[in-house]
Parts: C-alpha cells; structure tokens; sequence
C-alpha cells in the first residue's frame, strides 16, 4: 500500500509528469488533489486527475511514475460522475506550467456539486472548504445544479430528488452562515 500524498508528494508526481510531456496537454486536478494543493487537507489517498488530450507518452508515463514517487493516481473528473457543467474549462484555475504540461485545479463548481451528489462527510468539508475559501457561491452553485438536472437522466447512478436535496440543504447552510 502507498503511503498518503502529501502536496510535496502530488508535486513531484506533476513535475516528473510534466517532464514526460512532449507536446501540449493539459491537466486537470479534482477531489483530494485539490485540497491538498489548496491547503484544505494536509494528505490524499490519490491523485485523480483528467488529461486533455489524451497524451499517450503521458499515460504511458502513469504506471511507473506511480511507483517511482509511491502515488496513487486515477483518472477521474467530476464529469464522469454528474454532467458537464459548462463553462468548467473557462473557471478551472490555473496551477502552472511544467514544460508542456499545463496544469489546473478542474473547476471548483463541478468539483463541488460531484461532492454533494456522493455526500461523504469528507467531500462535504471539501465544500464548505471550497466555500470558505471563496472558490465557489452558493448562489452560482444553485444555478449550475439546475443548468445541469435537465440531463441528471444519463446518469443512473444518481437519484435526482437526493441530489438536489444535497445541494439544496449545502445552499441554506451557506445562507445561514453569512
């Protein structure tokens, strides 16, 4: 078993990423990667992650650079789990550049409303988190949710009705706490 990664653990795995880059890519960091980076938590289990394109020599790079710095990684974004609120390219934040590898932290809100939807008490204090932290309203969170709902449909996994009650009651604790 791999130990947890710390934020100096996830950016050796980014920079030794970033070196096997050899034509423009892009990465997107989400769920425990995140609040690492961020400072929200001090350790993550993994690194999930989605790479646009998908960049051959960097997939091919994964598997080793995984046992090299002893790093757990996944390739997973919230729009695996819910639908693609739009605009998530335009409001993920940029990270840095290493070589030509740039790197993000996916899109606050997507982020946040994947972590409603699943509802681990872990994933709800990345959200007050992120709140905190003044990446995300409650307000522009209510209005993706419902931007989104429409096409809660192709996801069987998800009951809508529970869904929106998580963001529903995410939303009036936010109200109550400004």
């Amino acid at each position: 078993m791999r130990p947890l990664a710390d934020a100096r653990r996830v950016e050796r795995f980014l920079e030794a990423l970033g070196r096997a880059a050899r034509s423009p890519a892009r990465v997107y960091l989400t769920g425990g990667a995140t609040a690492v980076l961020e400072g929200w938590r001090d350790t993550t289990v993994d690194v999930d992650l989605k790479l646009v394109p998908d960049a051959d020599e960097i997939l091919r790079a994964i598997p080793r650079l995984k046992e090299e710095i002893g790093i757990n990684v996944e390739l997973a974004a919230p729009d695996q789990f819910i639908p693609e609120l739009p605009g998530w390219r335009e409001r993920s934040r940029f990270i840095s550049q290493i070589g030509q590898l740039s790197v993000f932290h996916y899109d606050h809100y997507s982020q946040a409303l994947a972590k409603l939807e699943r509802g681990h008490e872990k994933d709800l204090r990345d959200v007050d988190d992120m709140l905190r932290a003044g990446r995300i309203e409650r307000g522009e969170l209510v209005r993706l949710f419902a931007e989104i709902e429409p096409q809660l449909y192709r996801y069987p996994a998800i009951d809508p009705a529970t869904f929106r009650r998580s963001v529903e009651e995410f939303a009036a604790r936010a109200a109550a706490g400004e």
